[in-house]
């Protein structure tokens, strides 16, 4: 059985490179009818925050990426930590280092000296004498000292570090008893029972030292797929301003789950020419063997693009209900329907749409300057008093092709073109020029919302 699991570190809310990251996994494991497990890493007290775990717990919770069991939380875990630093020690895998700080210092001012790579020299590595005094020990992991290490990638292929270059005899207990990253991060793993593990590559590098410990414990390492990072369209990292923000703002911003995920699935990987993928589709579909080895490009058009497909798409009764946590009570509106199809073509995202609809629903306080000079003509006025007219004396108006009867109707009796009631029309009942289509528009705001508008617009002299 394929277990995968995403383990972020509760440091900063959960990112969108991370979310694609836990993306990946959760669909490689349903794929596979396996288990997708979450794990908070939550080792380092100083810098953890309580408040970001549950942001992170509840991000997974708005986009639907249900976790399989409880949630892994590392804090409580130290007792099991002891056991298998214990294990180590006892079998003569690890050791403890009473180097202390000073001379530490003076041997990596040594090897600076001397153009050397800083590490740690082994002195303790199989010392046999009386400790020192009042120094508290690290307790480091016998890494090997020669050869190689193969990382087998499932993304990048077999992956070589030379022994010598890249380890040393690595703290897996710091000095008051606490594990680090790399030891706990293996151990997990092998009693949560991951066989797959898909990260980001800037964790690539701590890969050998974690199968060290694998090794040095007796466990079977997981299969390994190392994620490329997203970029900016400059090819840089990923920054605030480009959209490395916390997952829980693009809500605010008025973007679906369905559209972000949709988004994150084809940032390094495909299917084909096939763009819009359906969560069935993407468990379906997906492979991590297919992720692009090189690094892909963050792209706000596509976002935007792909929102406005799921808004366009989605039924009115979920759209009025999604657009309630914009303000909007529109599940009981008696032109709800008229309403959301005449909005939903022109909006990027739902927040978008809820301006849209606030913006036809309240009426307009003030007119667009420039598009009250190339609207309202001499005889403007006249023209909007007569499809006025038509209005008022007009006992059966329910539908825009009712609304648009009578603007057919104004348009045959005073010989104009269609332009010529449209431009100062929309002016009066929008405040601007841009819209949806005015019969719509009437429509939904009613008999006596579009009399006011009109004459509110020859009122202000428009």
């Amino acid at each position: 059985m394929v277990v995968t699991r995403f383990a972020p570190s509760p440091t900063g809310y959960l990112h969108i490179g991370g979310l694609r990251t836990a993306l990946f996994s959760y669909l490689w494991a349903k794929k596979n009818s396996g288990k997708f497990l979450l794990r908070i890493e939550d080792t380092d007290k100083a810098r953890n925050s309580q408040e970001a775990a549950e942001a992170i717990v509840n991000a997974f919770s708005w986009l639907g990426l249900t976790h399989d069991g409880e949630i892994t939380y590392q804090s409580q875990r130290d007792e099991v930590y002891a056991v298998y630093i214990k294990q180590l020690l006892d079998t003569g895998k690890a050791y403890y280092c009473y180097m202390s700080k000073e001379e530490l210092d003076a041997l990596r001012e040594e090897q600076t000296a001397a153009k050397q790579r800083a590490m740690y020299d082994g002195r303790y590595r199989d010392f046999n004498g009386t400790p020192p005094e009042g120094v508290a020990p690290v307790v480091r992991i016998k890494a090997p000292q020669s050869g190689t290490i193969v990382v087998q990638d499932g993304v990048k292929g077999d992956v070589v570090f030379k022994a010598e270059d890249i380890l040393d005899d690595f703290i897996i207990a710091r000095a008051d008893g606490s594990p680090t990253y790399n030891f706990v991060v293996a151990v997990d793993d092998a009693l949560m029972g991951v066989t797959d593990v898909i990260r980001g590559d800037d964790h690539l590098s701590n890969t050998p030292k974690q199968m060290v410990v694998y090794e040095a414990l007796g466990f079977t390492i997981p299969k390994f797929y190392h994620v490329p990072m997203i970029h900016n369209a400059e090819g840089k990292k990923l920054s605030k301003r480009d959209g490395a923000t916390d997952v829980m703002a693009y809500k605010e911003m008025g973007y679906t789950p369905e559209a972000l995920l949709n988004f994150l699935v084809r940032l390094g990987w495909s299917y084909g020419d096939q763009e819009i993928f359906s969560m069935a589709e993407m468990i379906e579909l997906f492979n991590p063997k297919d992720i692009n080895k090189s690094a892909s490009i963050y792209n706000t058009q596509k976002l935007d693009w792909l929102s406005a497909h799921y808004i366009k798409n989605m039924p009115n009764e979920e759209l009025a209900h999604l657009l309630g946590d914009y303000g909007l009570v529109l599940t009981s509106h008696d032109k709800k329907e008229i309403l959301l199809d005449a909005l939903k073509e022109r909006a990027k995202t739902l927040k978008e749409m809820a301006e849209l609809v606030t913006e036809m629903l309240q009426t307009p306080s003030a007119y667009e300057e420039k598009d009250v000079k190339k609207a309202f003509k001499e005889d403007s006025k006249a023209i909007l008093e007569n499809f006025a007219s038509k209005v008022r004396n007009s006992s059966e108006l329910h539908l825009p092709s009712d609304y648009h009867a009578l603007m057919d109707a104004t348009v045959q009796e005073m010989q104009i073109g269609f332009g010529k009631i449209g431009q100062p029309l929309r002016v009066a009942l929008l405040g601007k020029l841009s819209g949806p289509g005015l019969d719509s528009v009437m429509a939904i705001i009613g008999k006596e919302e579009t009399l006011k508008r009109i004459e509110n617009a020859l009122r202000a002299n428009c």
